[in-house]
């Protein structure tokens, strides 16, 4: 009997942690969700899913969503594609590239309200370090780059971009020295050039740690949002609102707790259904070594 029980002892903090911090917030945002918090009373009444229908008629909420598949498409892509040009131009071991590793993967280290307040200074008109340099080429700049509707989601992404594009490099240098030395060698004795091993040896070898790097930045590109709240607080006008902070302000500013609670719940099963549905196209054709 106790060997039965044994590998459930094993597994039980991970569950514990699993039920108290994944599995109970999603069903208690579902059970809230339920509920309409508005009159602020002890007991709020039982309203079904009408908390879902006035989510879906508030023009807020899609602005939000249609600004956090933008941000998503600025942030994953430039960012895991700077991340394997980094590992794959750093993967020498040599003294220079681990002072640069170092420099690359200094942001990641950094807290993400500090480096907001960082780059707020940057992107200050006519006075910050990018209206500086620009100055220098185009003349005298005076941009509000965060103050803009189509500049400042752009902006927001330009530090995400910076912030974790280190922390995913990592992952990619310790891919690429995992690797097996014989089939690059093979196809190179073959006559075949750099680009062509990367393209058709490296970067298939590579899929695995590629899917791993884009769910964990989807995962980063929605809930990591504190940039927002210092930078721009989802204006001018709601163009950089992205999902969760739409949640913040919902539950913090209008105490609506049962249109947040549906909200919440909403974003879970789309970024569930998003990672399922990239883990099932990018693991074709991938090969395991056992």
């Amino acid at each position: 009997m106790s060997k039965r029980l044994f590998p459930y002892l094993l597994l039980a903090p991970t569950l514990i942690f699993l039920a108290g911090f994944t599995y109970f917030p999603l069903v208690r945002s579902l059970v809230d969700s339920l509920y309409d918090s508005r009159l602020a009373t002890d007991n709020p009444p039982f309203v079904g899913l009408d908390n879902f229908v006035r989510l879906f008629q508030d023009r807020v909420f899609w602005l939000s969503v249609v600004n956090n598949l933008i941000y998503i498409l600025v942030t994953v892509v430039p960012g895991i594609i700077l991340a394997l040009t980094l590992a794959v131009w750093l993967a020498q071991n040599t003294r220079l590239n681990r002072l640069l590793r170092a420099a690359f993967f200094f942001p990641t280290i950094i807290p993400l309200v500090s480096a907001a307040t960082l780059w707020t200074f940057i992107f200050i008109p006519n006075l910050g370090l990018l209206d500086y340099y620009l100055a220098k080429i185009a003349g005298p700049m005076c941009v509000n780059y965060l103050g803009m509707g189509k500049s400042a989601l752009f902006a927001l992404a330009l530090v995400g971009v910076w912030k974790f594009a280190g922390y995913y490099m990592l992952f990619f240098l310790a891919a690429l020295q995992g690797l097996p030395a014989s089939p690059r060698e093979a196809a190179l004795m073959e006559g075949a050039s750099g680009r062509q091993v990367f393209w058709y040896i490296t970067l298939p070898l590579l899929r695995p740690t590629l899917n791993f790097v884009i769910i964990i930045a989807l995962v980063y590109s929605i809930t990591q949002i504190d940039h927002v709240a210092i930078m721009t607080q989802g204006g001018p006008n709601n163009a950089s609102s992205v999902l969760l902070y739409y949640i913040q302000d919902l539950a913090n500013n209008s105490h609506d707790f049962g249109k947040a609670s549906a909200a919440t719940f909403f974003t879970v099963m789309a970024l569930f259904v998003i990672s399922i549905l990239n883990l099932r196209t990018l693991e074709k054709g991938v090969h395991y070594e056992r």
